[in-house]
């Protein structure tokens, strides 16, 4: 039997995800409230810590979650549109004010639509023993060349100072480990965001496991690279998200 390529596989399995993955009308607001109980959910909570964001169509504003709820709270009324000082636009209520890096990230990514921050357990434990993530398993390679490390705490991000430091230390990747704080995910939409967050999470949870078994190596290159590319397509991106959303509805 000859053996196809693996572009082949790729290519068919592309288009098949295409036509079987169904398509949500959720509204940008639905979006973030499904996102917000979804991070809630895997256990990224820790109060009133960590933001969730979309860049609004108004220029130089978006939408977050009003402050003083929690992620396990959030439905689509509780998302406030906020201008580039945090003055509420639409709705009410107040931002959070740690919100304000989120200006920064937004202003040097031109193409990201949602920022995920958050204090998750297991990330924040390798960003208080400042350790970068190491891609050592295929599920973590949707990191590979793509989550940055910030080695020294700015302090809390509610100046602009902080804003600039943590978008410069980004570069252009999709997420970031902040040293001794958490972690910041971005996405070109929600459901990219989110499933970076719940996957970063995911890969440091992996990596201080198995460092109970020696130290971990890295993936050879071309191979996480692929892996990448390939865990990174909008239908799996997507369709995951659906299925978070899904498993949220079954819970309430």
């Amino acid at each position: 039997m000859e053996l196809r390529s693996k572009e082949y596989f790729d290519q068919r399995a592309t288009q098949e995800m295409q036509q079987h993955l169904g398509k949500s009308n959720r509204s940008l607001r639905e979006t973030l409230a499904y996102a917000a109980r979804i991070l809630a959910m895997t256990g990224q909570e820790a109060g009133l810590a960590g933001q969730i964001s979309a860049r609004s169509e108004r220029a130089g504003a978006y939408w977050t979650l009003r402050f003083g709820l929690g992620f396990d709270e959030a439905t689509a009324d509780d998302f406030i549109e906020v201008d580039g000082d945090l003055t509420t636009l639409s709705g009410e209520g107040m931002a959070n004010p740690a919100t304000r890096f989120h200006l920064w990230v937004y202003k040097e990514r031109p193409h990201c639509n949602s920022i995920v921050h958050t204090h998750s357990p297991y990330v924040s434990a390798l960003a208080a023993a400042r350790q970068p993530l190491v891609v050592s398993q295929m599920d973590m390679t949707p990191f590979h060349n793509d989550c940055a490390f910030l080695a020294e705490w700015p302090g809390v991000p509610i100046a602009d100072q902080e804003g600039v430091i943590i978008s410069e230390a980004m570069g252009p990747n999709r997420s970031i480990i902040l040293a001794s704080h958490g972690q910041l995910t971005t996405g070109n939409c929600v459901e990219e965001a989110t499933y970076l967050a719940v996957y970063l999470e995911r890969a440091a949870r992996m990596q201080i496991r198995a460092r109970v078994f020696g130290p971990t190596t890295p993936l050879p290159d071309h191979l996480a690279a692929e892996a990448h590319d390939y865990l990174l397509k909008p239908a799996i991106v997507k369709g995951t998200f659906d299925y978070w959303c899904r498993q949220d509805d079954a819970s309430r």
